[in-house]
C-alpha cells in the first residue's frame, strides 16, 4: 500500500513537472526581472531580521566575539523598570496620535473637496509642512513651544493664563511632540483621503443637492461611507507606524523627562547604541517584530474583507 502510494505520489509530481518547467519558460523573462528585487529585499530586509532572532540569543562583543546566552537577554529586558514604562508610553502615544492626528487629514480632505474655487491653492498650502526638512522642524517648534516662544505670548497676554512649559512638563510633553507631527505630517494622509473622495461619483451628490440635502448630510451619508475602507485601512498603518515611533522623542527631548517620552523603539535605540548591548536590543526588536507581525495579519484580513 504505501509502495503505490508513493508511485501515485511520483506519477503526480512526473505528471505537474512538465507544466510547471513550461510555466517558468514561459515567464523567464518575467522572473530575471524580479530577481534583482527579491535579491535585495532578501538581503536588506529578512536577512537581518533572520540575524535579529540569532542576536536576541547571544551576548554580542565584536572584540572578544559573540557568546551564547540563551534567554538571558530576555531576562534582562525584563527586569528593566524602563520596559513597562516605555509600554506605556509607546500606548500613550499611539492613543494621542489616533484622537488628535489621526481625524486631521480626513478633515482637511472632506473640506478642501467641498471647495468651489482655489482648491489646487489650498491643497498646496496643506502639503507644505510635509516637505519641511525636520531639522529645520524640530529648530522650529523647539522656538514656539519655548517659555517666551509665540504659543505661551499667545496664552500670557491674550488669555492671561500662565505660561506652560511644553517641554519640561510631563503632562505636556508627549501631547506636545504629537501636536507637531500632526502638524507636519497631516498633509500626505490628506492627499490619500482627497484622492479617494474626488473618486466618489459626482452624480450621487447632483442628486443629493436636488433633494435637498446639505453639506453635512452629503459627508455623512455619501462621502465618509464611500472612503470607510479606507480610512480603517489608514487607521491599521498608523498604529503600525506610531508603535515605531521615536524620531521626534530622541530629536526633542531624548526620552525625558523623567522616562516620559520614551518609546519603545527609543528604548531599543538606547540599548543598542548608548549601552551598547546589541542582545538586548535584538530580543527587543524581536518582541516588537511579532507584534507588528500580528497587526500586519489583522490589517490584511480587513483589506480582504474591504475587498470582498
Amino acid at each position: 500500500m504505501d509502495k503505490s502510494a508513493v508511485s501515485v505520489r511520483t506519477d503526480q509530481v512526473e505528471v505537474k513537472l512538465p507544466g510547471m518547467i513550461r510555466q517558468v519558460k514561459k515567464n523567464i523573462w518575467g522572473y530575471l526581472f524580479l530577481l534583482p528585487a527579491i535579491i535585495i529585499f532578501a538581503l536588506f530586509l529578512w536577512t537581518p531580521i533572520f540575524k535579529g532572532f540569532v542576536y536576541s540569543l547571544y551576548n554580542i562583543d565584536f572584540v572578544k566575539g559573540n557568546t551564547f546566552v540563551g534567554f538571558d537577554n530576555y531576562k534582562t529586558i525584563f527586569a528593566d523598570e524602563v520596559l513597562l514604562k516605555s509600554v506605556k508610553n509607546t500606548l500613550y502615544y499611539m492613543f494621542l496620535c489616533l484622537v488628535i492626528g489621526f481625524w486631521v487629514p480626513i478633515l482637511f480632505a472632506v473640506a478642501i473637496s467641498e471647495l468651489r474655487k482655489f482648491q489646487g491653492f489650498v491643497r498646496i498650502i496643506a502639503y507644505l509642512p510635509n516637505v519641511i526638512p525636520v531639522i529645520v522642524l524640530y529648530g522650529l517648534w523647539r522656538w514656539m513651544y519655548d517659555p517666551v516662544g509665540p504659543f505661551n505670548y499667545v496664552i500670557n497676554h491674550i488669555f492671561g493664563l500662565n505660561s506652560i512649559a511644553f517641554m519640561t512638563d510631563q503632562k505636556w510633553s508627549m501631547a506636545s511632540l504629537v501636536f507637531m507631527e500632526t502638524w507636519q505630517q497631516f498633509g500626505s494622509g490628506m492627499l490619500i483621503y482627497l484622492a479617494a473622495v474626488l473618486s466618489v461619483p459626482r452624480d450621487w451628490y447632483e442628486a443629493a443637492e436636488i433633494d435637498g440635502a446639505g453639506i453635512w448630510a452629503r459627508i455623512r451619508y455619501i462621502t465618509l461611507p464611500s472612503i470607510k475602507n479606507l480610512i480603517l485601512l489608514m487607521l491599521l498603518l498608523q498604529l503600525i507606524a506610531t508603535s515605531q515611533g521615536f524620531q521626534s522623542q530622541i530629536a526633542m527631548l531624548d526620552g525625558g523627562p523623567n522616562y516620559v517620552t520614551t518609546t519603545y523603539a527609543l528604548l531599543i535605540n538606547k540599548y543598542a547604541f548608548t549601552r551598547l548591548d546589541y542582545g538586548s536590543a535584538s530580543a527587543m526588536g524581536v518582541l516588537m517584530f511579532v507584534v507588528l507581525g500580528i497587526l500586519a495579519v489583522v490589517q490584511y484580513r480587513f483589506s480582504r474583507k474591504g475587498e470582498e
